[in-house]
């Protein structure tokens, strides 16, 4: 037997070694922040990220680093590749034509507004596609997707832990808020599902404003938010190109070309074509999910570890304003859809 082969298992094991303490350590921050969010409520990724920052003190810990980088950086791409068996396309027909336009229109205008809003702030465009794309597409799970295609350094690991906080922050403010202006407005179970279902950020908030009116309205709004989660693999394919040399500057392997589309990326465009033919059972479909939820989870506890609250404040209130602003901009433009929509009808 050669030396070779003696000593690769032996190397395999060591970096086993060397990953599993900080993986432990997000793995059960995540858990932490599952329990406490099935148990108590309120959104289990934002308990991540602030028990996260609690135990940001371990970040410098030798034992720790290798691990919490893993799940940052690695563990990501897993859970944003697995989203792919949330996505069936055969859903988007029963939006109809106009409400997969609107819905199509306002990712595209809310990232634009975010990226012209940050210049306006003179804000970096990277935070602006961040938040717009979360703002957008689908919250905290469309961030780490996102970010995922963004150059892996320490300035966009913070702008993605803030937008992360504020996505959760103002998804739950609209989810408490947003079925009041619904029955203020008498809108009816389509218009309703359409509003709540284009304006929340994140999936779980959408299904708790939407199911707190009725059924029905929470079936719609579902469907809406589904179409708007499918809309961020355009997305991702398009600043994967775009973004490619932005990448390859930060790689720290000098020479290293980044691939043109990402193994994360061809799994979860596979997964969607998959669930689309009838090919992955329920069950199946339904591990998948748990395992990504798990993943996203993990990586931004590993994100909040790394990550020190005096430099998340030190980013002051312009990104807030930023998040803000993109929140009341994509709920004003489904407003004006479902008005719209009303006069069609009518």
């Amino acid at each position: 037997m050669s030396t070779k082969q003696l000593t690769t298992p032996l190397s395999t094991f060591g970096n086993v070694q060397k990953i599993l303490p900080g993986f432990m350590l997000c793995g059960v921050i995540a858990a932490a922040a599952s329990f406490i969010s099935e148990h108590y409520g309120g959104p289990k990724f934002l308990y991540a990220l602030l028990l996260g920052i609690s135990f940001h003190f371990l970040v410098d810990n030798p034992r720790c680093i290798l691990g919490i980088e893993v799940c940052a950086k690695k563990l990501v791409r897993v859970g944003v590749a697995l989203l792919g068996v949330r996505i069936a396309v055969s859903d988007i027909s029963d939006l109809g034509a106009f409400g997969v336009v609107a819905l199509a229109a306002g990712v595209a205008l809310t990232i634009g507004f975010s990226l012209f809003l940050a210049r306006i702030l003179k804000l970096p465009y990277m935070l602006g596609l961040l938040a717009g794309g979360a703002t957008g597409i689908c919250g905290i799970s469309a961030a780490m997707a996102i970010s995922s295609t963004l150059p892996q350094n320490e300035e966009n690991e913070r702008y993605t832990l803030l937008t992360a906080i504020g996505i959760a922050t103002f998804s739950t403010v609209a989810m408490i808020t947003y079925p009041l202006i619904v029955s203020s407005l008498s809108l009816t179970t389509s218009e309703a599902g359409l509003f709540l279902g284009g304006s929340i950020h994140d999936v779980a908030q959408v299904v708790g404003a939407g199911y707190m009116l009725s059924p029905e309205v929470g079936d719609a709004a579902t469907l809406a938010k589904m179409f708007r989660v499918a809309m961020l693999m355009p997305v991702i394919m398009i600043l994967v190109v775009v973004l490619r040399s932005e990448r390859e500057k930060y790689d720290g392997k000098e020479g290293k070309r980044q691939p043109l589309v990402p193994l994360f990326l061809v799994v979860f465009i596979a997964l969607i074509a998959f669930n689309q033919f009838g090919f992955i059972s329920k069950e199946v479909s339904t591990l998948f999910s748990t395992i990504s939820s798990w993943c996203l989870v993990i990586s931004i506890a590993a994100l909040g570890v790394k990550t020190s609250f005096e430099k998340l404040v030190g980013l002051g209130w312009k990104p807030i304003v930023l998040l803000m602003s993109n929140t009341i901009f994509i709920a004003l433009y489904m407003l004006i859809i479902v008005y719209l929509s009303q006069i069609i009808s009518s």
